[in-house]
């Protein structure tokens, strides 16, 4: 739910209506699915975009309970497709397939969101104007198993919310003067 709500608003916008969708369906994904269009819009509108991203999630829990939510089912069925399943979903772009990938289906990827693509223009990277420029060059070591990609992830939005807001912060951080040189 909340790779969805994210999308184009910040953590605390997303976190009421996530707020908002725990006290209404205590995250359960049935019930969220028993909720009218309206009532879901209600719930998430703190989260901005809150029509697109009612279909979103309508989209991405009914195709989950057509495997009963069993998400080791999914990621054997899918296999390799899996991302690009994802992708087909309504709402879902590059970087919410990544998270779902990382968090729920527990593989390690790498998640070029924008703190990425900042902290690596801060470190001498050019280029990065999207989503996939950073994760064309940027790969994890395939010694990365999730809990590692997700601990990554989880630093490089910490340090993006303490030095890279606004980017001028980022001169205060014990990065400062480093740069990164690509092979």
């Amino acid at each position: 739910m909340g790779a969805i709500l994210i999308q184009n608003t910040n953590w605390r916008n997303a976190d009421r209506a996530l707020a908002q969708l725990r006290q209404a369906t205590h995250l359960n994904p049935d019930d969220l699915l028993t909720l009218s269009q309206t009532d879901l819009q209600a719930l998430i509108r703190p989260a901005g975009f809150y029509q697109n991203k009612a279909k979103a999630l309508i989209s991405v829990f009914s195709w989950l309970r057509q495997f009963q939510y069993d998400y080791a089912a999914i990621n054997h069925h899918f296999g390799h497709d899996l991302r690009k399943k994802l992708r087909e979903l309504h709402g879902v772009g590059d970087e919410t397939a990544d998270v779902m990938l990382t968090y729920i289906f527990e593989r390690p990827t790498f998640i070029s969101d924008k703190y990425a693509r900042t902290l690596f223009t801060c470190l001498g990277i050019t280029g990065l104007t999207n989503y996939q420029s950073l994760a064309r060059i940027c790969q994890l070591p395939p010694s990365f198993d999730a809990a590692m990609a997700q601990d990554f992830h989880g630093l490089i939005d910490e340090f993006g919310k303490q030095f890279l807001h606004p980017v001028t912060n980022f001169e205060q951080s014990f990065l400062a003067g480093d740069y990164l040189e690509l092979n």
